[in-house]
C-alpha cells in the first residue's frame, strides 16, 4: 500500500493545527500544495476548559444538555474539556461560557506513512546489553498489531479512541511497523526493535486508512497520560504531523489543545519522539514537530547499508549516509535517524519496507527508552540532552550536502 510512496500523516492541519494549509504528497512524488481550512471539520470542535474545573465529564454533560451539543470524547488528565459537535448558532455561547479557556476546530490526521533492519544495525542498538527491560512506550497511531508473533509478548496494554474500533489492533499496518522498530522481540524470527524488551502500549487514533481527527489523537495522548503509572508509560512515539506551529507556550497563547495535552504529558513524566515531516521543509511548519518545548524532532537519514561512513549505495531518496531529500529540517528538529527502506513488522503478521521520517522516529523513541532505563528520574529536555550527546555528529559517520541538518544522528550503543 506504501511500498516505494510517501503519505503525510498530516495531523491537524492536513491536519493538525490550525493554521493554515497542509501539504499533500502527489503520487509522482513530493508535491506541496496549499489545502486553505479544507481539513477542518465542520461543526467539530474541541472545547478546552480551565484548569481548575474539577469534573469535565460534569460540564460536558451539562453543556450538552444546555446548548444542544453532541458529546464525543471527554479528556481529564491531558487536558480537561471535551470534543463534541456544536451548531454554529451555538458556538459563541459556549466560548463565551466562564469555564471555557478556549475551544480549537477539530481537524483531520493522517499517517506519515512511508521503508530496513538496516536502521538497527545503524544506530548500533544490537551491541548495547541495555535493552530497555520493563519501559512502557506507547505508539500513539495507527494502533498495534496485537496477535504479531514478533510483537505479542511485549504489548501490555491497547486503547482505541476510533469510533467503532473497540480494541487498539492495527488495521493499516504503519502503526504496527512504528512499534517493531521500537520493541520488536530478539526471537530469532523477523526483526528486532531497539529496545526489545521494552513493553508496548498500542494507541489507536487514525483509522485504518490512516486518518482520524485533532480530537482522537488528544484522547489517546490522555489516556496515555492517565495510564503512565500503570503501566510504566515513559515514552510516546507520535509518527505523525501537519501544518502548523508553536507559540513557545504550551498553545496557552494561540490556543492550540494539542500542543497543551503534549505538554502536561511531558509533565506528567512521558517523552515524546515525533516525526519532523516529510516535505523537504522547515519543520517548524509542522506540529507535533514544531513544539520544541515539549517533544523531541526526528528526520529521516538515509542509508543503505547500516553502517557509517557512506560506502553504501545511492538510495532513492540521496547517497548513503547523507539525509533523505524527503525530510524536514531546521532548529525544532534534535536528532537524525535511519528513514529510508526501513525493514519492520506490518499487520497480518507480516513485515514491510517504507520510508518517511514516521520511521526515523521510533528509533529515536527506542533509544529513549534504553536512556531511560539506564538514567531513570530525568525530565524530557534531560533526555533529548542524553540522547544529543551520545548521538553521532556530523562528518563523524554522515554527511549533510545539503548544509540543512546540523542535527546529530542517534546512537544507541552506549545508552
Amino acid at each position: 500500500m506504501f511500498s516505494g510512496r510517501f503519505r503525510h500523516i498530516f495531523i491537524a492541519s492536513l491536519l493538525l493545527l490550525f493554521v493554515l494549509g497542509g501539504v499533500l504528497l502527489s503520487q509522482a512524488g513530493l508535491k506541496v500544495e496549499a489545502q486553505g481550512k479544507s481539513n477542518v471539520i465542520p461543526n467539530n470542535f474541541i472545547v478546552v476548559l480551565k484548569d481548575d474545573i474539577g469534573s469535565p465529564q460534569d460540564v460536558a454533560n451539562e453543556m450538552a444538555r444546555t446548548h444542544g451539543l453532541s458529546v464525543e470524547h471527554v479528556y481529564s488528565t491531558a487536558l480537561k474539556g471535551f470534543s463534541a459537535t456544536i451548531p454554529q448558532a451555538r458556538l459563541d455561547k459556549v466560548k463565551g461560557d466562564s469555564r471555557v479557556q478556549f475551544v480549537s476546530e477539530d481537524r483531520v490526521v493522517e499517517a506519515f506513512a512511508q521503508t530496513t533492519p538496516t536502521g538497527i544495525s545503524r544506530v548500533n542498538a544490537l551491541v548495547n546489553p541495555n535493552k530497555g527491560t520493563g519501559i512502557g512506550v506507547a505508539v500513539i497511531d495507527t494502533g498495534i498489531d496485537l496477535a504479531h508473533p514478533d510483537l505479542k509478548n511485549n504489548i501490555v496494554a491497547n486503547k482505541s479512541c476510533i469510533r467503532g474500533a473497540k480494541t487498539g489492533n492495527d488495521d493499516n499496518g504503519h502503526g504496527s511497523h512504528v512499534a517493531g522498530t521500537i520493541a520488536a522481540v530478539n526471537n530469532d524470527i523477523g526483526v528486532v526493535g531497539v529496545a526489545p524488551e521494552a513493553k508496548l502500549i498500542a494507541v489507536k487514533v487514525l483509522n485504518r486508512i490512516g486518518s482520524g481527527t485533532w480530537s482522537s489523537v488528544i484522547c489517546g495522548v490522555d489516556w496515555v497520560t492517565a495510564n503512565a503509572a500503570t503501566f510504566n508509560i515513559k515514552v510516546a512515539n507520535m509518527s505523525l504531523g501537519g501544518s502548523g506551529s508553536s507559540d513557545n507556550n504550551c498553545g496557552n497563547t494561540n490556543g492550540d489543545a494539542l500542543h497543551k495535552a503534549i505538554c502536561n504529558s511531558t509533565n506528567a513524566g512521558v517523552t515524546y519522539a515525533v516525526a519532523a515531516g516529510n516535505s523537504s521543509d522547515d519543520a517548524s511548519k509542522f506540529v507535533p514537530a514544531a513544539y520544541d518545548d515539549t517533544v523531541i524532532a526526528v528526520s529521516a537519514l538515509a542509508d543503505s547499508d547500516g553502517q557509517p561512513g557512506g560506502l553504501g549505495p545511492a538510495t532513492s531518496y540521496g547517497a548513503d549516509d547523507t539525509f533523505a531529500t524527503f525530510s524536514n529540517y531546521g532548529s525544532v528538529v534534535d536528532l537524525g535517524a535511519p528513514g529510508v527502506s526501513i525493514l519492520s513488522t506490518w499487520k497480518g503478521g507480516g513485515y514491510n519496507t517504507i520510508s518517511g521520517t514516521s520511521m526515523a522516529s521510533p528509533h529515536v523513541a527506542g533509544s529513549a527508552a534504553l536512556y531511560i532505563k539506564s538514567n531513570p528520574g530525568l525530565t524530557w529536555s534531560q533526555i533529548r540532552d542524553g540522547l544529543v550527546a551520545a548521538a553521532e555528529a556530523l562528518n563523524a559517520g554522515h554527511t549533510d550536502p545539503s548544509g540543512l541538518h546540523p542535527e546529530p544522528v542517534v546512537k544507541a550503543d552506549s545508552l
